[in-house]
């Protein structure tokens, strides 16, 4: 099977940083970490992909291999060869165990905030929420402002987020369960076998005893109303940050973020490419031949548009910045207003009479040039 280009598989340009790649590596490596993904064979699959371009092109001598040869000097063979306890394929599982120490290990130590035995009861920032949201096209290129509902965790009011019981003071132990590390083993795999200890949530750290009100856990469900700001220029798929209103963060950290996904419905008339819109818009055989001055439907409203004389059916006009916002900078798109000429119907004997004429008088053929 063809392998991706590790480049594509980062999201990143051939020529980007060594910074570009490691940003571009923990940002897909927290989204497909088995952790956060568990018993999931296609986040584990994508994880091992990302890994692997990430061991290749964060190191200088294997990436100017790798742009000189391509995969080729990463095979199979060269892999095992190079690595002790190389796995089929090359890519060994047993690398990954992160109580180590050095290279890939301390990254990933790094992201996930375990820098050795009992890290974990530091302040770690809290997880992400995603909230999609049906937009109209209009709505889409224009903005909107609106009000949303949702369930986030906050610290709990009784504790204090401490998740500590009455009268303890907020002190903690040990979990016992883990050591304090926040890692137990599990099932052979990634990681050596390790996953985050069910009983400490992965902190390394317990309430001596549990607070009433959340059982030990530091946070409460709770529902709210909050304000958001869709700019205009977002398409479907966009995502709009709102900072500070994910679930709140675990020992006195931050609160993660709130991701609007946007899902804009199609509009019967307007079709949009990038920033550009397009339409098609119906003149009689009479404005075509003679020109006319008509009014064309434009996301703001009417706009007029001058149809020159001996114009032909397809084609197309453009009106300058009536298009989408651009989402990122100032300025819009344009508009392009493709022309369809719509004959008359029911045509009386007179009207017949009249085009014949015309014909009469204007012996054309029209299909001269594609004739053999």
């Amino acid at each position: 099977m063809n392998k991706r280009d590790y480049y594509e598989v980062l999201g990143v340009r051939r020529g980007a940083s060594d910074k570009e790649i490691k940003q571009a590596y923990r940002r897909l490596a927290r989204k497909h970490h088995p952790d956060v993904n568990p018993n999931n064979k296609a986040a584990e699959a994508k994880f091992k992909e990302i890994t692997e371009a990430y061991e290749v092109l964060s190191d200088p001598a294997k990436r100017r291999q790798y742009d000189q040869f391509g995969h080729q000097p990463f095979g199979p063979g060269y892999e095992t060869a190079q690595r002790p306890g190389g796995g089929p394929g090359g890519f060994d599982f047993s690398r990954f165990d992160l109580g180590g120490q050095g290279g890939i290990e301390d990254l990933f130590s790094d992201l996930f905030g375990r820098r050795g035995q009992g890290a974990q009861a530091g302040p770690s920032k809290g997880e992400d929420l995603h909230y999609a949201i049906d937009l109209t096209f209009e709505d889409a290129v224009r903005g909107l402002s609106t009000e949303i509902s949702l369930q986030r965790h906050v610290p709990c009011p009784s504790c204090l987020g401490t998740g500590a019981g009455a009268g303890t003071g907020g002190q903690l132990r040990t979990c016992s369960a883990c050591g304090g590390s926040g890692r137990v083993r599990g099932k052979p795999g990634l990681f050596g076998g390790h996953q985050a200890c069910p009983q400490c949530k992965g902190v390394g750290k317990l309430p001596s005893s549990r607070c009433n009100s959340c059982h030990g856990a530091g946070t409460t469900l709770k529902a709210e109303r909050i304000a958001v700001k869709i700019p205009p220029g977002v398409e479907n798929g966009s995502n709009v940050r709102v900072q500070g209103k994910g679930h709140t963060g675990q020992q006195g950290g931050p609160s993660g973020d709130l991701y609007i996904v946007t899902r804009v419905s199609p509009h019967p008339f307007f079709e949009r490419k990038g920033d550009n819109i397009y339409c098609e818009v119906p003149i009689t055989v009479t404005e075509a031949a003679l020109g006319a001055k008509i009014e064309v439907p434009t996301v703001d409203g009417k706009a007029s548009m001058r149809i020159p004389p001996e114009t032909n059916s397809g084609q197309v006009f453009r009106l300058r910045n009536m298009g989408v916002p651009h989402l990122k900078g100032t300025g819009r798109g344009d508009q392009f207003v493709t022309i369809k000429i719509v004959l008359p119907r029911n045509l009386d004997a007179r009207s017949q009479e009249l085009f014949r004429e015309l014909g009469r008088l204007h012996p054309e053929d029209p299909r001269r040039e594609i004739r053999q």
